[in-house]
């Protein structure tokens, strides 16, 4: 895949990981809140990991 691609997919992610945390803000069910905070969590740090492999990626 291409570095744009990569960087796309990052940003994907975090888009994602924005709206879980946003969700969570929204919800009362205080386990919900605690799942949609960790699953955006995780979402963030893949995105960093995806935009830290870009910046080590040859270009073809």
């Amino acid at each position: 895949m291409s570095v744009a691609g990569e960087s796309g997919r990052a940003q994907q992610m975090r888009e994602k990981a924005k709206h879980m945390t946003e969700a969570a803000e929204r919800t009362s069910d205080p386990e919900q809140k605690r799942r949609l905070q960790e699953k955006a969590r995780k979402l963030h740090e893949q995105s960093e990991q995806h935009d830290s492999r870009d910046g080590d990626a040859l270009p073809l």
